[in-house]
C-alpha cells in the first residue's frame, strides 16, 4: 500500500465515505456487458449451485442445479448456461476488420468488439475458471458423450478466467477489483472484499455513513455473500432442508414442488447482488475514461479474435502449463501489471501523484525557454529546444537521463543541468519531421508541464527472453539428455 493509499483509507476512515483514488475509469465497460452472479455448494470446489446472469439490470436469468452432487443434473445446469453464454459470445463474432502483419505481409481478422464478463469478486472469476476446467475435456462421442456445447463453454470460461489474471485485461471483471482501484473505504481490504460492505462507503444511502452501511450489509439475510460460497446460516438452516426434500421426493410432481422452492431461495440469495452489480457499473460509468483503455480494449479484441478463431481446429487448453510456458506467462503478467501502473499514471493526475512522491515524476512551470533553438546532433541541423522547468516536488534530476512529457508521451527531453529547483531539459524528440518543430510541440513560458522517468510501455525495459530450447535443460522442456553407451559408476 503506498502513502497516499494509506491517507486515503484514514481519510475515508475519519470523514465516513470512501476517498477517491482515481479521477478516471482505468477500466472499459462494455455497452453491453454480461453480469454473472455464481453460487457453488459449501464444501465443493467446482460443485454449481445456481447462477443469475443477463446484459441488463432487468433481464436476469436464473439457473439452478437442485442437487449439485449429481453429475447428471450438474452437467444440465452447464448445458442451460451454454445455451445463454455461448450465443452471447457468437454475436461479437459478426463484424470485424481486417488487418495485416507489417513483419509477414499476413493478413488476419479482429473482431469491432468483444464480450466482456462482470462476476462480484475475483472468487468468482476463479469459480468460473474451475468450472470450464471440469468440463472442457468431456467426449462428444461415444460412452457419455455430452453435447457440443459443454466443452465448448469450458474452453471459454478457461480463457476468461486466464485473461481475469492479466492486469488491465478488461475481458473478465471482479467488481471488487475495480471499485478498490477507483476508490479507498475506511475498511480493510479484507473487508473490501464484500461488494455490499464496499459500496456502503463508496455511496451510502441517505442519512447513512459509511460504517453504518457496510455495518448493514454485513447482515446476511439483507445482503447475502456470494463468495461465491454461501453464507452458513443459509447452507443450514434453508438449503440443506431443501436438497433434502429435493432428495426425498419419490414423484416427478414432488421433485418439481422442490425444485421450485429451492430455486425461490435461491433468488433470494441472488437478487441482492445482482442489484448491486448494476449499482457499481453506473457509478463506475460516470467516471470519464482514461486515454489508454482503448488502447488495451484493442489489445483484449484482438485476443478475443485469434482466441475464436482457434476453437474450430485448437486443442482445449492444457491441464497444467510447462515449466516454459509457465515462465513466459509470469513474464507476460509482469509485463502487463507494468504497463498497466505506468498508463493508469500518464492518464490520471490523481494516480500521477504517487510518482510524483517518490520521485519517478514531477509536475512544474516553465521559467523561461528557447524555442528557436537547433543543433546537429548528425548529419543535419534539427531543433533542439531548451526549457527551464520550476518545480516543488522532490525530483532528483540525474544530468544526461531521458525524460517522456506526461501529456505527450511521444515526446523526449534529455536533462542537461540542474540548479536547485530549477531543471534545464532539451527537447529530442516529438517535435514532427520538418525543418520547424510542430505548431503545438514546443512548450512556451508559463506553461504548465510533466515529466516521468517511465512510459506508458512500463517502467522496466523489454520483456526477458527465454533461451531457445536446444539450451534449456530437459527438467524445463528442453530436449531430453543423449543416452551413453556405457554405464559407469564413480567408485566402479
Amino acid at each position: 500500500m503506498s502513502v497516499l493509499s494509506a491517507l486515503a483509507k484514514v481519510t475515508a476512515a475519519r470523514t465516513g465515505r470512501a476517498e477517491p483514488i482515481a479521477d478516471r475509469r482505468h477500466y472499459h465497460l462494455a455497452e453491453r456487458p454480461l453480469v454473472l452472479v455464481p453460487l457453488r455448494l459449501a464444501g465443493e470446489a467446482a460443485a454449481p449451485l445456481a447462477v443469475a446472469l443477463g446484459s441488463a439490470p432487468h433481464d436476469a436469468t436464473v439457473l439452478i442445479v437442485a442437487q449439485p452432487r449429481d453429475r447428471v443434473l450438474r452437467l444440465r445446469f452447464i448445458e442451460h448456461l451454454a445455451d445463454r453464454v455461448l450465443p452471447y459470445i457468437s454475436s461479437f463474432c459478426e463484424n470485424a476488420e481486417e488487418l495485416t502483419v507489417k513483419s509477414t505481409g499476413e493478413a488476419y481478422l479482429r473482431y469491432l468488439d468483444a464480450p466482456q464478463l462482470l462476476v462480484p469478486n475475483p472468487g468468482g472469476a476463479e469459480f468460473l475458471r474451475l468450472l470450464g476446467r471440469s468440463v472442457r475435456f468431456h467426449r462428444t462421442e461415444g460412452e457419455n458423450a455430452v453435447p457440443e456445447t459443454l466443452p465448448l463453454l469450458g474452453r471459454w470460461l478457461t480463457w476468461f478466467g486466464d485473461r481475469s489474471d492479466f492486469p488491465g485485461s478488461n475481458v473478465c471483471l471482479a467488481m471488487t477489483s475495480m471499485l478498490t482501484t477507483h476508490w479507498a473505504s475506511g475498511q480493510s481490504a479484507l473487508e473490501d472484499g464484500n461488494l455490499a460492505a464496499l459500496l456502503g462507503w463508496i455511496d451510502p444511502p441517505a442519512g447513512m455513513t459509511g460504517p453504518e452501511a457496510a455495518a448493514l450489509a454485513e447482515d446476511p439475510l439483507a445482503y447475502p455473500p456470494a463468495g461465491p460460497a454461501t453464507d452458513p446460516g443459509f447452507d443450514n438452516e434453508e438449503l440443506a432442508p431443501l436438497i433434502a426434500a429435493y432428495d426425498s421426493a419419490e414423484h416427478e410432481w414432488a421433485k418439481v414442488i422442490a425444485a421450485e422452492r429451492l430455486e425461490q431461495a435461491l433468488r433470494g440469495q441472488l437478487e441482492p447482488t445482482w442489484q448491486l452489480m448494476w449499482r457499481a457499473v453506473e457509478l463506475l460509468r460516470g467516471l470519464p475514461e482514461g486515454a489508454s483503455v482503448e488502447k488495451r480494449w484493442t489489445e483484449d479484441r484482438g485476443a478475443f479474435s485469434w482466441f475464436a478463431a482457434d476453437i474450430p481446429e485448437g486443442y482445449p487448453q492444457a491441464r497444467r502449463d510447462s515449466a516454459v510456458s509457465a515462465t513466459r506467462r509470469l513474464l507476460k503478467q509482469e509485463q502487463a501489471l507494468d504497463t498497466f501502473q505506468a498508463q493508469r499514471a500518464f492518464d490520471d493526475p490523481r494516480v500521477l501523484i504517487e510518482y510524483r512522491l517518490v520521485g519517478e515524476a514531477f509536475q512544474g512551470t516553465i521559467s523561461a525557454c528557447e524555442p528557436e533553438r537547433r543543433a546537429k546532433p548528425k548529419s543535419r541541423e534539427v531543433p533542439r529546444p531548451y526549457l527551464w522547468v520550476h518545480t516543488a516536488d522532490p525530483f532528483r534530476a540525474r544530468i544526461g537521463e531521458t525524460l517522456i512529457r506526461i501529456d505527450r508521451p511521444a515526446q523526449k527531453a534529455e536533462v542537461v543541468a540542474v540548479d536547485a529547483d530549477v531543471i534545464q531539459l532539451e527537447l529530442i524528440s516529438g517535435m514532427g519531421q520538418g525543418k520547424n518543430p510542430a505548431v503545438g510541440s514546443v512548450p512556451e513560458e508559463g506553461d504548465a508541464i510533466g515529466f516521468a522517468r517511465f512510459s506508458p510501455g512500463g517502467f522496466g525495459g523489454p520483456p526477458a527472453k527465454l533461451p531457445p530450447r536446444e539450451e534449456t535443460p530437459w527438467t524445463h522442456g528442453g530436449p531430453p539428455p543423449e543416452p551413453t553407451s556405457e554405464l559407469t559408476e564413480e567408485w566402479s
